[in-house]
């Protein structure tokens, strides 16, 4: 019998219906208040609910969570090395310019470091570690209008610098 090196062959591919999204994320940290420190003190998430030293749900306008955080198996723990698989980094979708610019200022003003900026046509990004170092990509969707293409109408996207000083000029105040 013919060893099977892909499941593809079984079923023809059909596409995931349109809407379907991510829900929300679940990490695991080491220590809860350090986490909240940085997803609702600095990028501003609002806490949902908590139990304890254990677990927390955070969001942003009142859903019941965009990101979870617990230590159930994870308290006191160290972040995986380089070299193992999971989780590269989360991302959060801001709907405009002038937001991604807020959350910009408040990721430097509580001094915290970029470990780049992109433009990828179809959106700009800002990535980062939280303090567990997983990796955070905040970042803004183009309107697709507006996104790059190729001749045959296929996405062109690319990865350009980020001019940083001129997204925070966006900021609203």
């Amino acid at each position: 019998m013919p060893e099977e090196t892909s499941t593809t062959a079984a079923a023809p591919f059909r596409p995931v219906i349109a809407g379907t999204r991510i829900g929300h994320v679940h990490l695991k940290v080491a220590d809860l208040d350090r986490a909240l420190g940085f997803y609702q003190g600095v990028l501003g998430f609002e806490l949902m609910q908590r139990y304890g030293d254990q677990a927390a749900f955070i969001s942003a306008g009142g859903y019941h969570h965009h990101i979870g955080l617990n230590t159930w198996h994870s308290k006191g723990g160290k972040p995986p090395p380089d070299g193992t698989t999971g989780l590269y980094h989360t991302a959060i979708l801001y709907p405009t310019r002038a937001a991604l610019a807020d959350a910009l200022h408040r990721v430097l003003s509580a001094g915290i470091a970029l470990d780049g900026a992109a433009d990828h046509g179809v959106s700009e990004a800002l990535y980062l570690r939280d303090p567990d170092e997983n990796g955070v990509e905040l970042y803004r969707d183009r309107p697709e209008a507006e996104w790059p293409r190729d001749p045959d109408g296929t996405l062109a996207m690319f990865n350009r610098r980020l001019d940083v000083e001129a997204l925070l000029k966006e900021r609203e105040s």
